[in-house]
């Protein structure tokens, strides 16, 4: 286990400065593979705080994504989600650059892990940046608009709950078809019951699945 330092920091995207919390491990020199959390549509990055540190003191530093601040964002409907997604995700892609350069991380182990919208960003993203490792997506999907510009995919972790009335779970298994059809590698896990969030045990098995498929696939 590492002690986690938290702090502040911010860079350029579109001429707007876009903040992010970082969780680090506390090392001596050595590169960390590296996570860039999305939050959801609420915008509660700080909601973050739990993972991000868990998976800090893991040994990944995590850069927590205020990807709201390139558009001002405060109150979210599907207009404005589809009005600024495409902005969204070059501001994704200009955060992915800025973890990149960090001293304490290694580039060529960058993972991206997203709740619902934050979701759907992260497979975007993955789906032209071949920066991006694998992708964690809690109660999100892709866009089926990323058929004509998908380039590629990561291995993906889907993890759903099987009530979800915000993000149906068909949402789920059409990300499964898409996976499988392309041969990448992927695991899924659809919890009977839950819905758009989790909670208790549920939460728990989410993380413990979590913290293995990144260390599996952002392994050294």
């Amino acid at each position: 286990m590492h002690a986690v330092i938290r702090s502040q920091a911010s860079f350029n995207s579109g001429g707007k400065a876009i903040g992010m919390d970082c969780f680090l491990p506390r090392g001596n020199g050595q590169r960390f593979p590296a996570v860039i959390g999305l939050h959801g549509s609420g915008g509660g990055h700080s909601s973050m705080a739990e993972p991000a540190s868990l998976l800090a003191a893991q040994g990944f530093a995590v850069y927590v994504l205020h990807y709201f601040d390139r558009t001002g964002t405060d109150e979210i409907d599907r207009t404005v989600i589809f009005r600024h997604f495409p902005v969204w995700m070059k501001t994704l892609w200009d955060s992915v650059s800025f973890v990149a350069r960090q001293p304490q991380v290694d580039a060529d182990r960058i993972a991206l892990l997203g709740f619902s919208l934050g979701a759907y960003l992260s497979l975007s993203g993955a789906a032209i940046d071949p920066r991006i490792r694998a992708v964690v997506d809690f109660f999100g999907g892709l866009p089926k608009e990323m058929k004509v510009f998908m380039k590629r995919l990561c291995p993906v972790l889907i993890l759903h709950g099987e009530a979800d009335r915000t993000v149906p779970v068909e949402e789920a298994y059409h990300l499964q078809r898409v996976l499988e059809k392309k041969g990448i590698a992927y695991e899924i896990q659809i919890y009977p019951g839950a819905g758009h969030g989790f909670t208790g045990e549920i939460w728990r098995d989410a993380g413990l699945r979590t913290l293995g498929f990144l260390k599996k696939h952002l392994a050294a």
